[in-house]
């Protein structure tokens, strides 16, 4: 992810990412209890009068958001320039400015949108599934995030690709990169995953990564042990190294039918995790 790509440790990063999205699980209740009592204010705001002001803005800013995504096709995310842009939409060098402080602004803007996109894209996947077919769910969750990539080559290479230089994620990226992984890990939590009967050789592993696990679950009150939080981690990796490998090129000459392979590697992942 382009916020774990662009932070220190990597590690540390995808095990707070998955910590966030442990927490967000099980909020998931809460949170639909929340939406129903304020369902009839947030309805009114959104039936509020919108100023011709406001409308302009919005629709400016979709338009360099438009060309941001353009250039990121042409050129690539290292490439992105703010005064490209401005010539490409007849605005003076400085006008741009009113919408994005700076560029960093713009790619953050970028990285929430395709993060979302693809939370989006996977949710409505996985909410037409039967709700007792844990397997199914979990596979149509990876396939969604495939055919997504495949779709959106150049959004997704710029959240999961080569780190930006000079870019560093800000906070404000890390909540919507969660969404897939909350949903995973809701799938997990609901099969009462065990590695000690599912995760062949997991329950063993070197004391220091128990430790490291062991103490992530404690500090963000997860409740979860080390294998469970370790089979998370390995089948998100799975998933996105999987589809990186055929984003760049890696299999050619390996894998001929990339489509098959990726669906048996959810299989396997899927019977290991006991869904």
């Amino acid at each position: 992810m382009r916020f774990l790509s662009t932070s220190p440790p990597v590690t540390r990063a995808v095990l707070t990412v998955w910590c966030i999205a442990l927490i967000r699980a099980r909020a998931v209740l809460s949170f639909l209890a929340a939406a129903l009592h304020f369902g009839n204010n947030e309805r009114m705001a959104d039936n509020a009068p919108t100023t011709a002001r406001s409308r302009v803005r919005a629709e400016i800013t979709e338009e360099v958001l438009r060309a941001a995504r353009s250039q990121l096709a042409e050129a690539g995310a290292a490439a992105l320039s703010m005064r490209a842009i401005t010539r490409e939409l007849g605005m003076s060098s400085s006008a741009i400015y009113r919408y994005f402080p700076s560029r960093d602004a713009l790619i953050t803007q970028l990285i929430i949108d395709a993060y979302n996109s693809l939370g989006e894209t996977a949710e409505e996947a996985e909410q037409a599934v039967d709700r007792r077919d844990l397997k199914r769910r979990f596979t149509t969750i990876g396939h969604a995030v495939r055919d997504w990539a495949l779709r959106n080559s150049h959004e997704y290479m710029l959240i999961y690709g080569t780190p930006i230089p000079g870019y560093e994620a800000p906070e404000d990226t890390i909540l919507p990169a969660t969404r897939v992984s909350t949903l995973l890990l809701t799938v997990g939590i609901e099969a009462g995953t065990d590695p000690a009967v599912t995760g062949v050789g997991i329950t063993k592993m070197p004391d220091v990564v128990r430790a490291d696990l062991e103490e992530t679950s404690a500090r963000f009150d997860m409740g979860l042990p080390a294998p469970t939080l370790m089979l998370g981690l390995m089948s998100w990796s799975l998933i996105i190294g999987t589809i990186s490998q055929e984003m760049f090129g890696h299999f050619n000459n390996v894998v001929d039918d990339n489509a098959a392979y990726f669906d048996h590697m959810l299989t396997l992942t899927a019977e290991q995790l006991g869904l």
